[in-house]
């Protein structure tokens, strides 16, 4: 079998993502930005939100693994009084509070309510995702009529914080909007957190603002997308983050030897030496990122190999 051509560039690369846009669609003009196919990311943003997509590049894309159970931190407005299918703003609002009950809301209990979300809870994901229900996309079976019912998983809210209540009690439709920071665990659907804190208040709630300020150590601001890819600002596309660099953020370093690479990167074991705690690890040869290593019984293996060829 001929040797895979390496791609032209290699790296990790924060884009901050426009609203309107997809995140397959960021993909593909990454794609035509950098003159590579082998472009991916590490966390799906919805089209209306924005902020950090983390981008692999070439080689990069064999790191994304790691990088997508990264916790995250996002800032969004929750706006109370209504719901929608999609529980955020692409959808049109199907079921409204009553304006009395909206205006009973006090600002006591709408703090007290995000109290009870912090830590770890047990979330449904909004029924309008990309989770998988019988090999069909749950948001496919949403727009084909069918009623889906998607089970709770475990996820952690480690900070749940509010900014600001702002009350339109004398607009119509009534509303309360709330700007939030939350840090959570991978996984979470803050439009979720929405959802159920306007059914705990007893008026509805849905999401009209989303933004993804952090994925683990990788943060805003990140590189804009060009319109327009024929634009001299778009000729030459930004440097990502070498690899050595995104991996030793996320991952604890084993530094190797120019023999222990090539073992490595031959499919062979090495010893675990100075590697310790359950891995995996970064495996760094000369500023290089050979491979994330991880322990096979009393040895070290690659999992993940990284350099397209062994150094010298």
């Amino acid at each position: 079998m001929a040797k895979r051509t390496d791609s032209p560039v290699n790296g990790i690369l924060i884009i901050d993502k426009p609203t309107g846009m997809s995140s397959h669609a960021v993909v593909s003009r990454l794609r035509r930005w950098y003159g590579t196919r082998r472009v991916g990311h590490a966390g799906t943003l919805d089209p209306m939100a924005t902020g950090v997509l983390v981008a692999g590049l070439g080689r990069g894309t064999k790191l994304l693994t790691y990088l997508i159970g990264l916790d995250k931190t996002y800032t969004a407005t929750i706006r109370l009084g209504a719901s929608t299918p999609s529980d955020d703003a692409d959808s049109a609002a199907d079921r409204f509070a009553d304006p009395a009950a909206l205006a009973a809301v006090t600002d006591e209990q709408i703090h007290a309510g995000v109290d009870s979300m912090r830590g770890p809870i047990e979330q449904v994901p909004s029924a309008v995702s990309a989770i998988k229900v019988d090999g069909k996309r749950a948001y496919q079976l949403v727009r084909a009529g069918t009623d889906v019912q998607l089970e709770a998983r475990p996820v952690t809210i480690t900070g749940f914080d509010i900014h600001d209540i702002r009350r339109q009690l004398d607009s119509d439709p009534a509303a309360i909007d709330i700007d939030v920071t939350v840090s959570c665990t991978s996984g979470t659907y803050i439009r979720a957190l929405a959802r159920d804190l306007g059914a705990g208040l007893g008026v509805y709630g849905h999401l009209t603002a989303l933004r993804r300020t952090h994925v683990g150590p990788f943060e805003l601001p990140g590189h804009q997308l060009p319109d327009d890819l024929t634009t001299p600002e778009a000729v030459q596309p930004p440097v990502p983050i070498d690899l050595a660099t995104a991996a030793a953020q996320v991952l604890p370093v084993r530094d190797l030897t120019a023999e222990e690479s090539r073992a490595l990167l031959s499919g062979q074991f090495i010893d675990p030496a100075t590697a310790s705690g359950p891995g995996p690890w970064a495996g760094i040869c000369s500023g290089e990122l050979i491979a994330v290593i991880e322990r096979r019984g009393e040895k070290l293996k690659t999992a993940a190999g990284i350099a397209q060829q062994p150094p010298a």
